[in-house]
C-alpha cells in the first residue's frame, strides 16, 4: 500500500478516536436534577442565561450543516453569515499583506545587495521585529481613528518582517558565481536583478512571504476581536458573547481551514518555483 494511502488511514483512525472521546465527554451526567428555589435562584444569578456546556458531535455536525446551507445571508450589522466574514477578513488581510510585499521585497533587495544598507538598517529591524504587532493597535487607532485601516496597519506591520528578513537573506546568499558571469556578459543592474538575483533567490522569498501569510492570518482574528465590527474575528468573539459554544467551534474549524489553504496555494508556488528554477 503507498505510503500516502496509509498515512490517511492513520488520520481518518485519529479522527474517529478525536469524535469518539469527544461524544463520550459531552454525554449527559446521571443523576436526578435537584429542585432549586425560583427565588435563590433569581438572587443568586442563577437564572441567568447560561452556555449548555460543550455541544456533542451531533449537534456540531448540524451547527455547521446550518452554517454552511446559507452563509452569504446578511440580516443586519451584528448578523452576517460566514461566507461574508470571511471574505471581510481575508480583504483586511490581503491589503495589509500586499502593502507589506510593496515595501519588504524592494527593501530586501537593498539590504541584501549592500552590506552598508544592511548595517544601517540592522538595529531598527532587530528593535522593531520582536514587537507584537497588537502592541501597535492603540497607537493606530489613535492616529488613524479607523478600526479597518488600524487592523490593515496591524497585519502590515506583522507581514513585512518576515518577507523583509527572507528577501534580503535569499539575495545576499546568491551564488558569487553566477554573479562574476553576469557582470562578464556586462549585464547592467537592473538584468541582473531580474533575470539572475530574484530568480535564485525565489524560493526563500517565497518561503518568507507563506510565513507572513500564516502570521497575518493570526493576527487578524485577534485584531477583529479588539476592534472589529465584521470578520471572522469578530464572528468568535459575538458568538461567545451569545454563549454559542457550537458556532465558537464552527469558527474556530473554519479559521483553521481557510489557514490550511492559504498555506497550500503558497506552498504550490514554492513549489512551481523550484522546478522552473
Amino acid at each position: 500500500m503507498p505510503q500516502r494511502a496509509r498515512s490517511a488511514i492513520l488520520s481518518c483512525l485519529l479522527l474517529a478516536v478525536v469524535l469518539l472521546a469527544w461524544h463520550v465527554g459531552t454525554l449527559p451526567k446521571g443523576g436526578a436534577a435537584q429542585a432549586v428555589d425560583p427565588e435563590y435562584a433569581r438572587l443568586m444569578g442563577l437564572d441567568k442565561p447560561k452556555s449548555d456546556g460543550l455541544p456533542t458531535p451531533a449537534q456540531m455536525g448540524a451547527t455547521i450543516a446550518t452554517q454552511l446551507s446559507d452563509p452569504f445571508y446578511d440580516a443586519g450589522s451584528n448578523d452576517k453569515g460566514i461566507g461574508i466574514q470571511i471574505a471581510y477578513s481575508l480583504s483586511r488581510v490581503a491589503l495589509g499583506f500586499v502593502l507589506a510585499a510593496l515595501v519588504a521585497l524592494p527593501l530586501g533587495f537593498a539590504i541584501g545587495l549592500s552590506p552598508l544598507i544592511h548595517g544601517a538598517l540592522d538595529p531598527f529591524i532587530q528593535v522593531l521585529k520582536p514587537i507584537s504587532p497588537l502592541a501597535w493597535m492603540p497607537l493606530a487607532l489613535y492616529t488613524i481613528k479607523d478600526s479597518t485601516t488600524s487592523s490593515i496597519f496591524v497585519i502590515f506591520v506583522c507581514s513585512v518582517w518576515p518577507m523583509l528578513i527572507n528577501t534580503a537573506h535569499g539575495v545576499a546568499n546568491v551564488r558569487r558565481d553566477w554573479l562574476n558571469v553576469a557582470k562578464t556578459l556586462e549585464a547592467g543592474t537592473l538584468r541582473t536583478a531580474f533575470q539572475v538575483i530574484l530568480p535564485a533567490a525565489a524560493p526563500v522569498i517565497l518561503t518568507g512571504m507563506r510565513i507572513s501569510m500564516g502570521i497575518a492570518w493570526l493576527v487578524i482574528v485577534a485584531a477583529e476581536m479588539l476592534v472589529g465590527n465584521l470578520g471572522i474575528g469578530y464572528f468568535v468573539w459575538n458568538e461567545w458573547n451569545n454563549l454559542s459554544l457550537s458556532n465558537v467551534i464552527f469558527a474556530i474549524l473554519v479559521i483553521g481551514v481557510v489557514g490550511m489553504i492559504l498555506d497550500f496555494l503558497f506552498g504550490i508556488a514554492q513549489r512551481a518555483v523550484a522546478y522552473v528554477e
